[in-house]
């Protein structure tokens, strides 16, 4: 079972229970790597607000996905499958514009749903909590890996354009310890695997981007 970094904020509470609901079912792709790309930031990520499927890109979420572009074009990416949120479809369609590929919206993809707190301060999350109208923790990582179980089966390599709490989910999925320090906006990610162990690089770390903001 992966450990989890301490982190300075609060972002992490039930992520022990996460990893442990993930452990039981862990994923497995035939894929040797694929890509994993956080959509750009919104404006409620900045206020670090519970948002809907229809938040937008902010001016500097518009920017980030452009830079994320640039990093990519360079990889030997063949599918891209993402979530139908806007945020993560509107990152993935600048992304693929680079790529001269299509992407395809998924919406088992989409950031785990929490119900009656989406408009509510995402500031001190507990991912164990059971909102009202949301999904259950269990649930989340249940839907998460049957979704990226079936964007890894696609033409490899794969890019996956999701959320922050998909990539929770599958860093605990893989065994793969969770780094905050990988949880920024538009952070190109490649996890790889060697043997049974898999691990996660970033393309590049950008300087305007920190795990503080790493929710949805």
């Amino acid at each position: 079972m992966p450990q989890q970094t301490s982190p300075s904020h609060t972002a992490a509470s039930g992520l022990d229970e996460l990893i442990r609901i993930a452990a039981a079912q862990p994923l497995a792709p035939a894929c040797d790597h694929f890509y994993f790309l956080r959509h750009g930031q919104t404006g409620r990520n900045a206020q670090r607000i519970f948002q809907a499927p229809d938040e937008p890109l902010s001016e500097l979420g518009l920017q980030q996905a452009a830079r994320a572009a640039g990093l990519l074009a360079g990889e030997p990416i063949r599918t891209i499958v993402c979530s139908d949120a806007r945020r993560a479809f509107d990152t993935a369609n600048t992304v693929a514009a680079a790529l001269r590929l299509a992407p395809t919206a998924h919406e088992a993809l989409r950031e785990r749903n929490f119900g009656a707190l989406i408009g509510t301060s995402s500031a001190n999350i507990d991912w164990a909590c059971e909102p009202e109208g949301g999904e259950t923790l269990t649930q989340f990582v249940v839907r998460k890996r049957a979704a990226l179980d079936a964007a890894l089966r696609q033409p490899a390599p794969v890019l996956v354009v999701a959320h922050g709490g998909t990539l929770y989910a599958l860093a605990a999925l893989l065994g793969v310890p969770v780094d905050f320090k990988l949880l920024g906006n538009a952070q190109p990610l490649r996890f790889e695997r060697s043997g049974p162990t898999w691990a996660v690089t970033p393309l590049l770390r950008h300087a305007d981007t920190d795990g503080e903001a790493a929710l949805a």
